[in-house]
């Protein structure tokens, strides 16, 4: 049996960082991103390692994820996120849910159960339920500081992880967009477009979500990956498609078949870390 060498990378999403907290931000992509390479590092599944990285950005307030989602037109918290493995195209997903703290451990729990891809709002909610999930008020999930500092901003977060078996999984969280509509879906439960796994890599997507679903922009960086181009320049190819057709600003992460990792943006900043076969650790903003 071929043993591969992990390797995982995590985001905190792509724009502009008004305040000062890219130090912080940096130190909690640092952190999910340990967290998950304890996991593959020592053996386990890709899988549970970017399950592990996200619910550490969801619990993280500083990221529009689970508790520093951002509010909707009627200050009320919708998540969105989805989870992926790339060996056997299993995946999860929800979307627009409410009261639960950490939306990609649904997700994963909906891909366990087998019998759809992607639940959404009320629907989600009812499943949760029915398994024993446990929901939280939607005033735990947002304090008075999230409502002001997410006014004009956007955010994901998100993590690919590569294991010993050679397998790939992606996860992706999002609160979405602040002030959206009600019911308003973004890119990171859409199978493709936010979040995309396969034999030939995994991607997690972040930015303006409406350009990102048009361009099916995870699955156009594996399309890349797939005829030849090296991982740095099909993510950089991906992003230049966004721009150059939508006119719009995002970034990825992604890592090939054989472990390598790579990036691209064109915003400003987009928090990044990434852990090698070497163990090294690497935080770029």
């Amino acid at each position: 049996m071929v043993n591969f060498t992990p390797s995982i990378i995590v985001h905190g999403g792509a724009g502009p960082i008004k305040d000062d907290s890219l130090e912080p931000r940096l130190a909690g992509c640092e952190k999910a991103a340990l967290a998950g390479w304890q996991i593959i590092a020592h053996g386990g599944a890709a899988l549970d390692a970017v399950e592990a990285a996200v619910v550490m950005l969801e619990d993280n307030p500083l990221f529009n994820a689970g508790t520093g989602s951002t509010l909707n037109s009627l200050g009320k918290v919708e998540m969105d996120a989805a989870i992926m493995e790339g060996q056997s195209l299993r995946a999860g997903a929800v979307a627009a849910v409410s009261g639960i703290k950490n939306p990609i451990k649904l997700a994963r729990q909906i891909m366990e159960d087998g019998r759809h891809v992607m639940l959404a709002g009320d629907g989600a909610l009812i499943f949760a339920r029915q398994i024993g999930f446990a929901e939280v008020s939607s005033e735990s999930l947002t304090s008075e500081r999230e409502r002001n500092r997410w006014q004009n901003a956007h955010g994901t977060v998100g993590c690919v992880a590569f294991d010993r078996e050679g397998k790939l999984a992606v996860a992706t969280s999002t609160g979405g967009i602040f002030n959206k509509l009600p019911g308003r879906v973004g890119d990171s439960p859409l199978l493709g477009c936010g979040t995309y796994a396969n034999k030939y890599g995994a991607v997690s997507c972040t930015g303006h979500g409406e350009a990102i679903i048009r361009i099916l922009m995870a699955r156009a960086a594996l399309e890349y990956l797939q005829n030849g181009i090296e991982p740095l320049e099909a993510a950089r190819c991906a992003v230049g498609d966004l721009e150059r057709l939508t006119g719009s600003t995002g970034g990825l992460i992604l890592i090939d078949r054989c472990g390598q990792v790579a990036y691209a943006r064109n915003t400003s900043q987009m928090p990044i870390c990434s852990i090698t076969h070497t163990g090294d650790i690497s935080c770029v903003s």
